[in-house]
């Protein structure tokens, strides 16, 4: 198979005769990654292959306003993060929870989810992540799991890499002193 090169890549996505195809070796590419960022958010396999599709499908639907301003990693992130988001606030309104209680359904997608199967220790990182505000949720992931660098997180959630850096230093404290407490 070919090298995935993303500045050709991007050439065909703009040209109507390759954009089906260049958006397919998209999809192959970036699926994976994708789905390990959504999943760590939501925590379900079902939920994750939902939003990812759905990923997949707004940019799709809106891949000719892509100019390459921007990494293409970058932007698929960013819509993934915001579906992400916006999944996780319909699922605590839909159950009448304030952002304190979506903690305990996040642990509930632990504990049901046929596709964990971590050993305490895992489980006791997954329950101090959860317990994480949402977006220090996310910069840990991506910093620790994805070993992101913070000018990309920067680019996908708007925010500046010394709020990051703060963000992060805030979760790592708190999952610590969880982790502390419970072991």
């Amino acid at each position: 198979m070919q090298e995935y090169n993303e500045d050709i890549v991007i050439e065909q996505l703009q040209n109507p005769a390759t954009v089906r195809q260049a958006f397919a070796r998209v999809v192959e590419r970036y699926s994976q990654p994708l789905y390990w960022q959504i999943r760590k958010m939501v925590l379900s396999h079902d939920d994750a292959n939902d939003l990812l599709q759905n990923t997949f499908l707004k940019a799709w639907g809106s891949i000719e306003y892509f100019r390459g301003d921007a990494k293409l990693s970058t932007w698929l992130y960013r819509i993934a993060v915001n579906e992400t988001l916006t999944f996780l606030a319909k699922e605590r309104e839909q159950r009448n929870l304030k952002a304190d209680d979506a903690d305990d359904f996040l642990l509930l997608n632990i504990e049901s989810d046929e596709y964990f199967d971590g050993d305490r220790a895992q489980r006791l990182l997954q329950e101090a992540i959860v317990r994480l505000p949402e977006k220090q949720r996310l910069v840990f992931n991506m910093r620790y799991f994805d070993e992101m660098k913070y000018e990309d997180m920067s680019e996908i959630m708007g925010t500046s890499v010394g709020a990051l850096k703060a963000s992060y230093h805030h979760a790592a404290k708190k999952i610590e002193e969880y982790l502390h407490e419970h072991i």
